[in-house]
């Protein structure tokens, strides 16, 4: 069953992006991931503000999921994330 990864970001500055984003993309790829949308949102209806940016990415299973969160090369990039953002993560399973 397919299982997603979705991040909700609110951004405090972008000075870390491009080397989160290329080195997250090899992560992704590692455990056959695939980023499947990836926008600022558009607000529809909301308790809380809207976060910046939402990504989702889809993996084969919630265990794959997990094993890309809990990889050791993933530890370098969530601070580099944190560095300059806040987010969301949910685990979703797929129907």
């Amino acid at each position: 069953m397919a299982a997603y990864a979705i991040g909700a970001l609110t951004l405090r500055n972008t000075d870390w992006q491009k080397e989160y984003g290329e080195k997250m993309a090899q992560l992704i790829t590692k455990y056959g991931g695939k980023v499947i949308a990836k926008s600022a949102p558009h607000l529809l209806e909301a308790v809380n503000p809207a976060p910046d940016a939402v990504v989702v990415i889809e993996f084969a299973s919630p265990e794959q999921v997990q094993a890309w969160y809990d990889d050791p090369d993933h530890a370098p990039l969530k601070q580099l994330r944190r560095s300059g953002s806040a987010i969301d993560l949910l685990l979703v399973n797929g129907l």
